[in-house]
């Protein structure tokens, strides 16, 4: 078996945390409505606003803010005043505004392996939020390489591992996403490794590839060097 070289990881919910303030921003969104709709399907719908709007706006908290307003404008037949439409986009700029939170273990295990593989952060979602997350937690210096993109799937995962490492055979995936992280990584032959996360939006759900030998889930990225250590 071809030596690992490259690790790609994640970031949102991988290396900070991130969907637990969609989720209090879809709370804070419900509250916002409550005095002008009686709709009790309000999740439900912003889901499928949210599901017809990616290949428009993709991911990130620009593309979810559009659907909280679009949503907003359905669900109360165009009725919704304009000053809580104010407080949505407010909630919007408070998200991109936020403080970055990393996660456990996840400084002292990017400290073990730089140096030791190319490392790689592979993450979707807008570009200027992605920058700026990555710059506020000072994990930065600790990649060799960055890529923000738009989607990520098998020839994702080919082109960046080719690019930036000794192609996909050589590279391990690391991510909370098994739909995004994990299927694809191992569908370009690479490994996938879930660490699976408290809040994961559903859009993200598939099932665990549990019969492919190159997949592995971990507790927490603190368990990742003694797996490294195991698979050679």
């Amino acid at each position: 078996m071809s030596s690992l070289t490259t690790i790609g990881f994640d970031a949102d919910d991988t290396l900070w945390e991130n969907e637990q303030f969609f989720r209090l921003s879809e709370k804070h969104f419900e509250a916002l409505l409550a005095p002008y709709t009686d709709a009790t399907d309000l999740s439900d719908r912003l889901l499928e606003v949210e599901r017809r709007n990616l290949d428009l706006y993709g991911f990130g908290i620009k593309g979810f803010t559009l659907s909280l307003l679009e949503t907003a404008l359905e669900v109360t037949d165009g009725k919704i005043p304009s000053s809580v439409l104010n407080e949505i986009l407010a909630a919007g700029r408070e998200m991109l505004r936020h403080p970055i939170e990393t996660l456990p273990h996840v400084q002292a295990t990017l400290e073990q392996l730089a140096g030791r593989y190319r490392l790689v952060l592979i993450t979707k979602g807008d570009l200027f939020d992605q920058e700026r997350k990555l710059a506020q937690s000072g994990l930065g210096d600790f990649f060799d390489a960055v890529e923000i993109v738009s989607n990520k799937d098998r020839a994702t995962y080919e082109r960046i591992f080719s690019r930036h490492g000794d192609g996909p055979e050589r590279s391990m995936m690391i991510g909370n996403s098994l739909k995004s992280d994990v299927v694809p990584a191992i569908q370009a032959g690479g490994w996938g490794i879930y660490v699976p996360h408290g809040l994961t939006w559903v859009l993200e759900h598939v099932d665990a590839p549990v019969a492919e030998p190159r997949f592995r889930e971990i507790e927490n990225l603190g368990a990742l060097a003694p797996l490294l250590a195991e698979i050679g």
